[in-house]
């Protein structure tokens, strides 16, 4: 009798600890922003309708861009291209949204052509287009928190430069810069901890 009490004695402590080791293991994003995404229902490239809850569940990035723009939308866009290949790489399924800042220049037809000429992979990343550029301003800034401006007269569009890591349940957790500097490896750990959140 002794003994066994010895034992549970000398195995309790062990036990503990690695009850605490493996809650330690479950890492968290630092700082996360708590961003709610508004609802929205818009068209894709393919001209078929992506919504919000057709997310739901799914960790995804968020970026935006219009087809004619002349300086940081084809970099972004390879860019995340990239970092599209990378997620694949770690087998991670994280889904990309590019929201057009340009919806009524920017028809599906522009938005496929665009994409293919950027090398994105369309299996799991939607262009969506179908609004107003009203909708789109608010819906970026209330988002996002990030402006959306297309001076009068002008076919040029004042964007963020953002990519945008959103959780299952449609909440911003992280911005990183997605023109230049683009933090891949950063981006690739926070997709991972937030698909195991």
């Amino acid at each position: 009798m002794h003994k066994k009490k010895r034992f549970l004695f000398t195995i309790l402590p062990i036990f503990s600890l690695l009850i605490i080791l493996s809650a330690c293991g479950q890492q968290e994003l630092e700082d996360p922003l708590g961003w709610e995404v508004n609802a929205f229902e818009y068209t894709t490239q393919s001209n078929e309708q992506l919504s919000l809850a057709d997310m739901e569940g799914e960790v995804w990035l968020a970026d935006f861009i219009f087809t004619s723009c002349n300086t940081v939308c084809p970099p972004m866009t390879r860019n995340m291209a990239k970092l599209q290949k990378q997620l694949e790489e770690e087998g991670l399924d994280v889904k990309i949204v590019s929201f057009s800042v340009d919806p009524e220049v920017d028809t599906p037809e522009k938005l496929q052509s665009f994409a293919e000429k950027h090398g994105a992979d369309l299996s799991n990343w939607s262009f969506l287009t179908g609004y107003e550029m009203e909708d789109i301003k608010t819906f970026a800034e209330d988002s996002f928190k990030t402006p959306v401006s297309k001076p009068e007269g002008e076919d040029q569009v004042t964007h963020g430069t953002s990519f945008y890591l959103i959780d299952q349940n449609g909440v911003v957790q992280k911005r990183y810069n997605g023109n230049k500097d683009v933090p891949y490896e950063q981006i690739v750990e926070g997709a991972k901890i937030t698909a195991n959140q």
